[in-house]
């Protein structure tokens, strides 16, 4: 099969031609049909996760079809469409057991403890457990832009913040993950504040629905000027972004017993950012992570955009070859572009 390889981090990836995966005993292989590009694969290919053995094949928002089944997988077979998590569980560890996989504590995630979906073919290991059925009208491209931001904003605002209509959320950085939660959390009918420091990232918040929109750069004050934006402050801000400035300004623009959700990664130098501990105490403000959302807990995504609640291709920007997929990875880096980039020729 064709595949975007790395042998080196910070080293462009090549395409090249690299032997087709067999399926687990009970897993899959899937030919896929879609691939988003995320900042989180630019983060493996700088070096800075863990998981990333060399030579390495990145991407984790996948859709696609099931061409090949082990012996012992018995909810899916060849011609299925599916797609997964990129957190996918072991399904016997006691957070497995619990329900939450996407914590789960030998975790399998394609493109980064395995190779991953720049690629003609990709291997999914626990099929039954992590793999998720698509409906028939639901397109690759639209699948694969749920697979990480929008599964993972959706989880964050629905599960873990808790998000109500009538709530303001405040949303830092108005990338993939970030416009996916002006559009859940404007679905949820929360009023929406969305922040970033390019224009045409902020001019797209503001076509997803009626939304306050504050450029972090002609600001002096964000926290400050989301309080007073929000009459008080926000009641659930998310930093979408992952930096220590977004991080905190997310922090401190809450209300009192507000809730701040940290769904963009902080790593290398920046995984320990200062917050401001003395206003959490003083407002008593809750502070949350969001890995990502179980196989499980798709149905109710999928039936919001089957209804036409959400609209995640609205969020897809630029659609791609696979032969242009490391330019693509390389400039995750710089925050270029607007939306969603999708690999959808193979």
């Amino acid at each position: 099969m064709r595949a975007v390889i790395y042998r080196a981090f910070r080293e462009r990836p090549r395409l090249e031609l690299v032997p087709d995966p067999a399926p687990a005993v009970d897993g899959v292989v899937v030919r896929v049909g879609a691939s988003g590009v995320c900042r989180s694969d630019w983060h493996g290919w700088m070096g800075h996760d863990p998981d990333v053995r060399l030579p390495h094949v990145p991407g984790h928002e996948l859709a696609g079809e099931v061409v090949a089944a082990g012996p012992a997988v018995r909810r899916f077979r060849p011609g299925d469409r599916i797609t997964v998590p990129f957190v996918c569980g072991c399904g016997a560890c006691p957070e497995c057991r619990a329900g939450h996989p996407q914590v789960c504590d030998d975790q399998f995630q394609p493109g980064f403890t395995a190779w991953g979906s720049f690629a003609e073919l990709v291997a999914i290991a626990r099929a039954d457990l992590n793999l998720v059925p698509l409906p028939p009208d639901l397109d690759y491209p639209t699948a694969a832009s749920l697979g990480c931001r929008f599964a993972t904003s959706f989880r964050a605002l629905v599960e873990q913040a808790r998000l109500s209509a009538g709530e303001w959320l405040a949303v830092h950085g108005c990338g993939g993950v970030g416009l996916s939660a002006v559009m859940i959390g404007r679905a949820l009918g929360a009023s929406v504040a969305a922040v970033d420091v390019d224009d045409e990232k902020l001019r797209r918040a503001g076509e997803l629905g009626e939304t306050a929109l504050l450029h972090a750069r002609r600001t002096v004050d964000v926290a400050a000027a989301l309080r007073e934006r929000t009459e008080g402050g926000a009641h659930v801000s998310v930093d979408a972004l992952g930096h220590p400035a977004t991080c905190f300004a997310s922090v401190a623009c809450l209300r009192k017993r507000g809730r701040h959700v940290q769904v963009g990664l902080l790593l290398a130098e920046e995984r320990h950012p200062p917050l401001p501990m003395d206003l959490v105490v003083a407002r008593e403000l809750r502070v949350l992570g969001s890995h990502g959302m179980a196989a499980h807990a798709y149905p109710r995504l999928l039936r919001m955009v089957a209804r036409g609640q959400l609209e995640p291709g609205r969020l897809v920007g630029r659609r791609i070859a696979l032969a242009d997929a490391a330019e693509a990875l390389e400039a995750m880096g710089a925050f270029a572009g607007t939306g969603i980039t999708v690999i959808d020729r193979f």
